[in-house]
């Protein structure tokens, strides 16, 4: 059965920090800490232990029981953004998005919901219903009621000389006459990942948010990978210092444990409470993961890798950018903190995504892991190194992928 790609002719056996290590010892760099989740590298001794003993003490429990991890958990994501203490806790991304749709229309009561049209949220109902990088063909219907905007990229501009601002006034002003009256949210990544590495330019949430408040929508903002520490501060939307109605956490927090939250304020908690909303599945609140979550958030403050990535992420950065000086296929480096993209333009008879692939394949070769779904991001390479990662792992990455590109280029 298909994933969403072929699979790659290495086969890991373990896996220590960075490093993944196949039956023969042969070592391969993971440049994108697994599924871009990884945050804290693999086999992290803390959370190893973590696992063990929370394994042997409790691990699942009857969702309406709360566990002191549970509680724990609640606390340390309240005192990390304040204005939204209300959480409940869930297994995967996908659940996170659409147990924050759902909750939208239960406030809102309304039942339309916007997203951008190089989203990528998940790949059930709500979820993919506001998803458009990927997976829209061969299964019917999709949830009615799902709009799309368009990004706004700043090197592959729609309208050359449209501000982005005008851009966006323009998409609500079309999703206005679209829309039947019942627009009840928005859904977005900070930075797009699977879109392309499309990072949101400083202003944009600000904006988007009053457009929202204007009609009378939610803001939900997905952290799936952006969150604790990748994008060089503890959640992207920081940055812009906007708060959004309702946070998604998911990949980074359980850090390669299946673990997602969905966190929102005492208001909206409160009408949802009032008007019944039920999100529930076998795992919610389960106490084995969130002692996991607890101890990846206390790792990451005490070793102060918040810092450490967006210093990692400018190594990283300037090296990108310093090979695209050297390499004419390479058009673009973009990206925050230590998730960031590299795009590649046709050249030689080749496209962008011809290249993109096959350089992501001579890196495999060459002991680097430094791409997910090159085929749906244009001729984009993703990379998004554990926070964990030191300065010459960086250079090793960059090392790499030098060689892999002038390798690829020699032959086309």
């Amino acid at each position: 059965m298909g994933v969403g790609g072929d699979f790659i002719p290495f086969v890991p056996e373990r896996a220590e920090g960075s490093w993944l290590y196949d039956s023969s010892g042969r070592r391969v760099l993971d440049f994108t800490s697994g599924q871009m989740s990884s945050v804290l590298g693999h086999a992290h001794p803390e959370l190893v232990e973590t696992i063990h003993v929370a394994a042997g003490r409790l691990d699942h429990l009857f969702s309406m029981m709360l566990s002191r991890p549970i509680v724990d958990l609640a606390a340390a994501l309240a005192e990390l953004v304040p204005e939204l203490p209300r959480s409940m806790f869930l297994s995967t991304g996908g659940e996170s998005v659409e147990a924050a749709i759902r909750l939208a229309k239960v406030v809102t009561g309304k039942w339309e919901v916007v997203g951008f049209a190089q989203s990528y949220h998940g790949s059930t109902g709500a979820a993919a219903s506001a998803t458009y990088s990927i997976g829209r063909r061969g299964h019917g219907p999709l949830m009615p009621g799902a709009f799309a905007i368009p990004a706004p990229n700043a090197f592959r501009p729609r309208f050359p000389g449209v501000t982005w601002q005008q851009e966006l006034d323009d998409s609500f002003e079309f999703l206005d006459r679209q829309s039947t009256g019942n627009l009840a949210a928005f859904i977005a990544e900070p930075i797009l990942s699977t879109g392309g590495v499309i990072d949101l330019p400083i202003g944009y949430l600000a904006a988007l948010k009053t457009h929202c408040e204007r009609r009378g929508m939610l803001l939900i903002v997905d952290e799936a990978q952006t969150s604790l520490g990748r994008s060089g501060e503890m959640f992207a939307f920081e940055r812009d210092n906007v708060v959004p109605d309702i946070l998604l956490l998911s990949k980074t927090l359980g850090a390669g444990m299946a673990m997602s939250s969905v966190s929102t304020s005492d208001a909206i908690a409160e009408i949802a409470h009032i008007r019944g909303f039920t999100f529930v599945t076998t795992h919610v609140n389960d106490p084995l993961p969130a002692a996991v979550a607890l101890k990846v958030i206390e790792i990451i403050q005490r070793d102060r890798l918040v810092e450490r990535a967006s210093v990692l992420g400018d190594r990283l950065k300037k090296g990108l950018q310093n090979l695209m000086q050297h390499h004419e296929c390479i058009g673009d480096v973009r990206g925050r903190g230590l998730l960031l993209g590299m795009e590649f333009l046709p050249y030689a008879g080749h496209n962008g995504t011809a290249i993109s692939q096959r350089v992501t394949e001579v890196a495999l070769e060459l002991g680097l892991s430094a791409n997910i779904t090159g085929a749906y991001t244009s001729g984009v390479m993703r990379f998004a190194p554990p926070i964990t990662s030191t300065e010459e792992e960086i250079d090793f990455g960059l090392s790499t992928l030098d060689t892999a590109i002038t390798r690829v280029v020699e032959t086309l």
